[in-house]
């Protein structure tokens, strides 16, 4: 006979599963939930903060990436150091100008290659004409910030010698190099680059060497009409006549022939190219260019002082020293730049750096200076002597007749690049005149 039915285990009749609460399992009571401090939460969202301001897209993560790429990725800013031991060693010793000229020498190196770097990313939001332009210009600050320096402490020779050294690296060595590189690059065709624009530089060329012959000539033949007096006035003359030259020549570039400048080639090409090579921004481009060149103004104050130590501890002429060894210092930013160019197949960049920076050192930082030194009282002038005259001039007349076909192989920027050799050897036997008086 079975009987009720008895209730479920632990539960009571009639009581349905649902309605019922669980009794917590016995053991030991469990401890009190941790309150969270306001602390903690303020210093969770400073942590999130800094994240967020390091971000890549922010302003902080946006600069460190300009330091990144400006800075640290090139290979050749290892020897940025150099600079401040040079001007350590510049007070701890006197005795070791010839150490402060090549450590301020190596260390202006790196700068130079940066401020070009810099410029060219400047030049990928102008175009082509305006990037040609400020290539040659802020690649020729280096030379333009020296010059100043050695025209305050009287150094005349210093200045004419390293601007015409200038010259003539921008348009044998630099230009030389760059036809060698992208001829070896592209040997199966020769360059072609504009020729129109080739033409009006080695013009202007010529006009400079003509600003620059007559006072020479006028002062070896002994005909000034006042002597010491009729060179400088015609110099400073000359320079002025050469500066609104320079400056019609800027107006014919950029303004009313500005489509006789435009590269050959596909435009669009040329666009994407350069949308690949944007790394930094305009303004990051732009802030730089300028801190890059108060550091080289800063070391070029130290190179400068050291350069006649330097002459007599090295046994170096001082005229090798200002055509030869600044002015390949000076050109590091063209020199990268044009080859780079060259073996990417835009000549007419390249052109625009090597030749456009000769141009414009020609015609306008020589004449520039001549009349800042009248500013400061000193007697600069357009007299290079006889043998940096006639070196000038061959030299031009060597790249018009190279430039005259509009076309570019390897064999030409050979021919360029051992012309400058034999320059290089001519000015390491030669003595200034002046030094003799002296």
């Amino acid at each position: 006979m079975m009987g009720a039915e008895k209730p479920a285990l632990g539960f009571p009749a009639g009581a349905e599963m649902d309605e019922l609460e669980l009794a917590p399992p016995a053991g030991p009571p469990a401890p009190p939930p941790r309150k969270m401090h306001s602390l903690d939460f303020e210093h969770i969202g400073s942590l999130a903060a800094v994240a967020e301001s390091l971000a890549p897209g922010s302003k902080w993560g946006r600069a460190l990436t300009s330091v990144r790429v400006v800075i640290f990725q090139a290979k050749i800013n290892v020897l940025l150091p150099f600079g401040p031991l040079a001007i350590m060693l510049h007070y701890l010793s006197r005795k070791h100008q010839g150490w402060v000229f090549l450590f301020s020498l190596i260390g202006i190196t790196p700068l130079a290659e940066r401020l070009g770097y810099a410029t060219e990313q400047l030049a990928c939001y102008t175009g082509p004409t305006v990037g040609g332009l400020l290539n040659a210009t802020f690649g020729n600050a280096t030379e333009m910030i020296i010059s100043i320096y050695a025209l305050k402490n009287g150094m005349i020779r210093v200045v004419q010698q390293s601007l015409l050294g200038s010259i003539l690296s921008n348009m044998l060595l630099v230009l030389g190099c760059a036809f060698f590189a992208g001829g070896l690059v592209h040997s199966d065709r020769d360059q072609v680059f504009n020729k129109a624009s080739a033409v009006v530089n080695s013009g202007l060329l010529l006009m400079a060497v003509l600003g620059l012959m007559f006072p020479a000539v006028l002062h070896f033949t002994h005909s000034e009409a006042q002597y010491g007096k009729s060179e400088v006035a015609l110099s400073r003359f000359s320079s002025c006549i050469m500066l609104v030259a320079y400056a019609s020549y800027l107006f014919f570039q950029l303004k009313s022939h500005r489509s006789m400048y435009s590269p050959i080639g596909d435009e669009e090409e040329a666009i994407e190219d350069e949308e690949d090579e944007k790394e930094i921004t305009q303004w990051e481009a732009i802030c730089w260019l300028f801190i890059l060149t108060i550091w080289i103004s800063v070391l070029s104050g130290y190179l400068v002082d050291a350069i006649q130590g330097a002459s007599d501890s090295l046994n170096l002429p001082v005229a090798f020293i200002s055509v030869i060894l600044l002015p390949i210092v000076g050109n590091a930013a063209e020199h990268a730049s044009a080859i780079m160019f060259a073996m990417k197949n835009k000549l007419d960049i390249t052109l625009g750096v090597a030749i456009g920076s000769s141009t414009q050192i020609s015609m306008f930082v020589i004449p520039f200076c001549v009349v800042i030194g009248w500013m400061m009282g000193q007697e600069m002038d357009l007299n290079f002597q006889l043998f940096e005259t006639a070196t000038l001039f061959i030299t031009v007349l060597v790249v018009a007749f190279m430039l005259q076909e509009g076309t570019s192989n390897y064999f030409k920027g050979l021919m360029l690049i051992l012309c400058y050799l034999i320059v290089g050897a001519s000015f390491f036997v030669h003595v200034d005149p002046d030094a003799n008086e002296n």
